[in-house]
């Protein structure tokens, strides 16, 4: 059965930040996700994590300058030095908060930028990453964005990250599969789920087209769980959606899925 990870940057965002560790306790998760801990510090977010018995099992890389348009430097030529500082910045954090994987985000390829380019300083930054988080039992993703969500993102196609993973040819490097993402742009999530099985370490769910509560559009989630059980998928499913109203009354699903498990 699968394990959800609630993501605290979507979801229990009634609550300031640090109090989100708690209800996501309180509402049977036993395990979080969210986009960036660097505005805080680790050891608040620490202390909530053990004080709420939770894991931490995914974040992200620094976006760089957002209001720049930026989205993650790892793929910016010219930007090398920043993108290994936010890499020894977040692997310095997954020590300190005992996660096993951070998402290095690539970014967006801006007006002028050569894609071929970007491509190779992706590929350098993750070969400086690996070998750093292999050292500490760590992983590293990369994952694809939608050209909707994030237009010009360095890759949009659940293909071209797989790709990218067998490019940089480095064990401890996959990606991470966001149903939502995947299915806006390849479709077919019973081809990706089976035959890239072991390739992906970290999945997250949302419904389409409205990016809510996954009992809801187009993504039969329920065959999706079955499907995942088949192949021997045994990492989080993050919960990375934008709640109908407020986030405890949109639960039933997970209640329902959380009570059944533990049955």
């Amino acid at each position: 059965m699968p394990k959800f990870a609630a993501n605290l940057s979507m979801l229990f965002t009634e609550l300031p930040f640090m109090e989100r560790f708690n209800a996501a306790a309180q509402a049977g998760f036993e395990a979080v996700e969210f986009l960036f801990p660097y505005e805080y510090p680790l050891a608040h977010i620490k202390e909530q994590l053990e004080q709420n018995n939770l894991k931490l099992v995914l974040f992200n890389t620094p976006p760089g300058d957002v209001n720049a348009g930026e989205w993650g430097v790892a793929a910016l030529p010219g930007k090398e030095a920043l993108a290994r500082e936010h890499i020894d910045l977040a692997l310095e954090a997954a020590c300190v908060l005992d996660c096993p994987q951070v998402h290095i985000m690539a970014g967006v390829v801006q007006p002028g930028m050569d894609q071929a380019e970007c491509e190779k300083t992706l590929i350098e930054n993750i070969r400086y990453a690996a070998p750093l988080f292999a050292s500490q039992g760590k992983y590293v993703l990369l994952e694809a964005l939608n050209p909707e969500t994030k237009p010009g993102y360095l890759y949009r196609s659940q293909y071209q990250t797989l790709e990218m993973v067998k490019r940089i040819n480095c064990p401890n490097v996959f990606t991470q599969l966001d149903f939502y993402h995947a299915q806006k742009v390849d479709g077919n999530l019973s081809k990706l789920i089976t035959e890239f099985a072991g390739k992906y370490r970290h999945i997250q769910i949302a419904s389409l087209p409205d990016r809510h509560e996954p009992d809801e559009g187009e993504i039969n989630y329920s065959w999706i769980y079955d499907l995942l059980d088949k192949v021997g998928y045994s990492g989080w499913i993050g919960c990375e959606y934008i709640p109908r109203k407020d986030t405890l009354s949109g639960l039933k699903w997970f209640t329902q899925l959380n009570k059944h498990t533990r049955n």
